[in-house]
């Protein structure tokens, strides 16, 4: 009796911050199958050092990074606007919702708002020039070019005289919106084809626990 007592499947408890996956498919892109993918992706994640159903920066950091310990300022941008609730960890229902913005289909003022958001590095509704300079270098050093300080002082420069209409030394939202129209390329990386077809692109996503880290890499770059 015992024994078969020990054999019967355990009910899974959601994790904090799980939604239901109907529920995600109605405001985000990816249907309810797609959703599905995405959680066993965020298992995966949220069990590579904590086991407690959320993603934390360290773990973040290595799937996106490979090294848990690597300081990097637009990691550290893309964590934080995930972490809607402000918290220190992305639940399962933020990583959804996130994600969506870098779907094909989701709608381009969504993506603006995100890029806004990554550059606001201090979180007062503005990108300053600081901030924008900031922004650049950490790119610019993923990326691995190498540009010197004038050049980036130049390229700043150019984008508060184009975008700074009232000169008051920072760029706001519609700023913004009118700063990527003229440069779209600014937005180039809020887009990402193969999550269109989530359930085609990461079948490794369920069928193996290897290169999680790696895949994650691809999701992102």
């Amino acid at each position: 009796m015992g024994c078969s007592l020990s054999k019967k499947k355990k009910i899974a408890i959601p994790p904090p911050g799980y939604e239901d996956p109907d529920l995600l498919a109605s405001v985000t892109p990816f249907t309810a199958a797609e959703v599905e993918v995405l959680y066993e992706l965020f298992k995966k994640l949220s069990s590579s050092i904590i086991e407690d159903g959320l993603i934390h920066k360290e773990e973040f950091q290595l799937a996106l990074l490979g090294n848990r310990n690597r300081n990097n300022l637009f990691a550290d941008r893309i964590f934080d606007v995930f972490d809607v609730k402000r918290n220190g960890v992305i639940e399962f229902g933020e990583f959804v919702r996130s994600l969506g913005v870098f779907h094909p289909n989701a709608p381009v003022h969504e993506k603006i708002k995100f890029a806004f958001k990554l550059y606001d590095l201090r979180q007062t509704g503005f990108i300053e020039r600081e901030e924008l300079k900031e922004m650049v270098i950490a790119l610019l050093h993923e990326s691995d070019l190498v540009l010197s300080e004038d050049m980036i002082e130049v390229m700043v420069d150019k984008a508060f005289t184009e975008t700074d209409r009232n000169n008051d030394g920072k760029i706001d939202v519609d700023e913004w919106k009118d700063l990527v129209s003229m440069n779209p390329s600014l937005i180039k990386n809020m887009t990402l084809p193969y999550l269109k077809d989530i359930n085609a692109t990461f079948p490794s996503f369920v069928l193996s626990s290897e290169d999680e880290e790696l895949e994650l890499q691809n999701l992102y770059f």
